[in-house]
């Protein structure tokens, strides 16, 4: 029965079956320290997903989150992000948001002060400044120098297919051909494991109640307007007090398809094991895009947790972070691929 005793608990530290929780994508160690602290101090769950994940916004995390990468075709770093508060089911996301940094806070004030659910491109922008946020400059020397690169590169790699002149040799600006001959399409995701592309995080409370977010600056080298998974509910991420969260990061064109967190919460719902949800789920995808690049982080409101990935060359495993009440400060924990 001893013996018993001590596997049993090996395996609640492995699943970490305690709350209150905050999970994360990546090693983003920050955003996870800021969102145990927020709970710590008496915060919301929805206060500690919009402080962690901005503090990856302030932090330019890899380059991915917040001002400053992830330049689009015309140079210029857009944002997106979302919040969603699992006892309401209310969501607030932007996408395409120009010349405002926090992202995230600006998700949460369509929460409070709107009965929207997402607002878009320069009117988001107008919407937030309305909301006290400063209009500033997402663009620095970093992200300038890697459009010059990528322009002095015939605008290599890009988002464009079947069109004139051929995207794979040179720059725009490209339109559809008289005649459409339709090649078969690289399915290797552009995105790798060097250019993460999303902090998404879940958080559940001491009661079971549970929160999600997301924020990214999307894919580099998008074509302007492409919005991605992360501010949309159920794919970027998903919250549900009733049964757990979700968050996703990778190849959001691919994954969005897919309404990957939505799926995982609804797999746990059905009693499922968080890491077995995930996994799932990416096998799901999987099916129709072998070589996607995709990873999930699933926490149901017992405060088990899971993560799953997709295997493809260079990205043979994924890393996120956990903070709860069994771990001594946030951790940094690894999942093989499948």
């Amino acid at each position: 029965a001893l013996v018993l005793l001590v596997v049993r608990q090996l395996a609640g530290v492995a699943s970490g079956a305690s709350l209150p929780l905050v999970i994360n994508t990546w090693a983003f160690r920050k955003a996870a320290e800021t969102a145990w602290r927020v709970l710590q101090l008496g915060g919301s769950e929805l206060d500690a997903v919009e402080r962690g994940c901005g503090q990856c916004e302030i932090d330019q995390c890899d380059g991915s989150v917040g001002y400053g990468g992830s330049p689009d075709e015309s140079g210029e770093t857009t944002l997106d992000a979302m919040i969603m508060d699992g006892n309401t089911m209310e969501v607030g996301a932007v996408a395409d948001l120009r010349h405002v940094k926090n992202a995230i806070g600006v998700a949460r004030k369509v929460i409070e002060y709107t009965k929207h659910t997402l607002l878009v491109g320069e009117s988001a922008s107008l919407f937030a400044v309305r909301m006290g946020f400063p209009y500033e400059d997402l663009t620095t020397q970093k992200s300038l120098s890697v459009y010059s690169e990528w322009l002095n590169q015939s605008c290599q790699p890009n988002y464009w297919k079947n069109v004139v002149p051929d995207s794979s040799k040179s720059c725009g600006p490209y339109k559809r051909p008289e005649k459409v001959t339709y090649k078969e399409e690289q399915t290797f995701s552009q995105r790798s494991v060097h250019n993460h592309d999303t902090i998404g995080m879940v958080v559940i409370g001491g009661s079971g109640t549970v929160a999600s977010g997301t924020s990214t600056n999307g894919a580099v080298h998008k074509i302007p307007g492409r919005v991605g998974d992360s501010p949309i509910a159920g794919a970027g991420s998903y919250a549900d007090s009733t049964a757990g969260g979700a968050a996703a990061t990778g190849d959001g064109d691919v994954m969005m398809r897919f309404l990957p967190s939505y799926q995982a919460v609804e797999y746990m719902r059905m009693g499922t094991d968080p890491t077995v949800a995930c996994q799932k789920v990416i096998s799901r995808i999987h099916k129709y895009a072998p070589k996607f690049f995709g990873a999930i982080i699933c926490a149901n409101t017992t405060g088990s947790y899971g993560a799953a990935c997709n295997r493809i060359p260079g990205f043979t495993q994924f890393h996120f972070m956990v903070s709860s009440p069994l771990l001594s400060q946030p951790t940094e924990q690894v999942v093989d691929c499948i």
